[in-house]
């Protein structure tokens, strides 16, 4: 292969996910966000690939002005090894394994985008995995993407927005 060809993966699937807090490119409430209680949102999914072993989610802002090690935004949530059977996830959820957040640390960090700055936008995105590769603890968005990404078989997305 050409050394200027892209592998990239495309996974379309009738996955969704939603969230009874919000609806998909609406307001994310105060208590979801750092200036609130901070809480990660109640989230739901359903048709999920047949075939799937695994779940990830990642919450990424990539309205913020940050650059870091090679990427940009700022990543508010990696979750990993979620079972398959699973439809969701409780307000405040902590558990299954929890990546890296840009703020330094495990679990969800809610939104609180720079006063002034605008509106932001939050992706949340559900990836199902033809496998179950049991990471552990603390990777980034980066090294769970990079991981991943072979085995990625369906994506679904939820947009909240948050201004301050």
């Amino acid at each position: 292969m050409p050394a200027w060809v892209i592998a990239m993966v495309f996974a379309p699937s009738e996955m969704r996910i939603s969230s009874p807090a919000f609806n998909d490119g609406g307001r994310m409430p105060l208590r979801h966000s750092g200036d609130g209680d901070d809480l990660s949102p109640p989230l739901e999914w359903s048709d999920v690939p047949e075939g799937t072993a695994a779940l990830a989610l990642v919450c990424h802002d990539p309205d913020a002005p940050l650059v870091k090690e090679g990427s940009y935004g700022f990543v508010h949530w990696v979750l990993y090894n979620i079972p398959p059977e699973e439809r969701g996830l409780p307000e405040g959820f902590r558990g299954f394994t929890e990546g890296l957040n840009d703020a330094g640390g495990d679990g969800y960090v809610g939104p609180k985008p720079p006063q002034g700055h605008g509106q932001h936008r939050y992706y949340f995105w559900l990836l199902a995995l033809s496998e179950d590769l049991g990471l552990g603890p603390g990777l980034s968005m980066r090294e769970l993407l990079k991981a991943i990404e072979p085995r990625i078989i369906g994506m679904s997305r939820l947009v909240g927005v948050y201004e301050r």
